[in-house]
């Protein structure tokens, strides 16, 4: 089942398919992800970066992925339950703290394109974090996308940021084959997305392959090793990978 748009024309992403994507950077065991060295490592190593927002308590884009603190820093809690300013000094395990997307942003400089996924989960207000992040962008002159799971997020990016790539995030997890398909198909419709980006567990698919040949391209992730990286060049436009996938 596929129904759904094809990209529009104005919207330039060719570079899209031209690159690898470090998945939060290219992080290992001493640098953390999302964290400033995990993205100069991609940067250096000339990899695309992959990245996470999700809001302040103050509405800003902060580029950090869990729910809570309790993972990649030496502090417990929400991330929503602080500030900008405040989340700008929680230091992270290998050093570094928590930046904000205008951060990182300066700190590619254009060098790499960049992929940026809005966070969202069910009951939690996502226009403020969404203002955010198209703050950013606008005048980012740097190749960027924005994607996300929410297709309500990526519907509100066709309007208010037109102008950029707009991915939608898939995954089938446990849901059924035809549930999955049913659901993906009534998202793309809703969502409007120029480009997918699908758990490479779900290929291939032949309901994928059509997007792609409709003018949708095809990201894939996460891919972890030499033989997800063969099934993503095969079955996709571009992977982003993280560990043994990038060797």
């Amino acid at each position: 089942m596929v129904i759904g748009r094809i990209a529009h024309p104005t919207v330039r992403q060719d570079w899209l398919g031209e690159w690898t994507y470090a998945h939060r950077g290219l992080h290992h065991d001493d640098v953390t992800e999302n964290s400033p060295a995990a993205f100069d490592g991609a940067i250096r190593a000339g990899l695309g970066i992959e990245c996470d927002v999700q809001a302040s308590r103050d509405g800003e884009a902060m580029v950090f992925h869990d729910w809570t603190l309790d993972r990649l820093t030496s502090e417990s809690g929400s991330l929503r339950d602080r500030s900008a300013k405040e989340l700008a000094g929680v230091a992270l395990h290998s050093g570094g703290t928590i930046p904000r997307l205008s951060d990182l942003l300066a700190q590619i400089g254009g060098r790499v394109p960049l992929l940026v996924e809005v966070k969202s989960k069910r009951g939690m207000a996502w226009k403020p974090l969404a203002r955010s992040v198209a703050r950013a962008l606008s005048g980012y002159n740097g190749a960027a996308a924005v994607m996300s799971f929410d297709p309500r997020i990526v519907r509100w990016f066709s309007y208010h940021l037109s102008g950029r790539p707009r991915g939608l995030v898939t995954g089938r997890g446990e849901k059924t084959r035809l549930a999955f398909a049913v659901e993906r198909a009534v998202s793309v419709a809703h969502a409007r997305p120029t480009f997918l980006a699908c758990d490479i567990r779900d290929l291939p698919d032949p309901a994928l392959a059509r997007y792609r040949e409709r003018g949708l391209p095809l990201l894939t992730w996460t891919v972890r090793s030499r033989a997800l990286m063969a099934r993503a060049r095969l079955h996709a436009d571009a992977a982003i990978a993280e560990g043994a996938g990038l060797a």
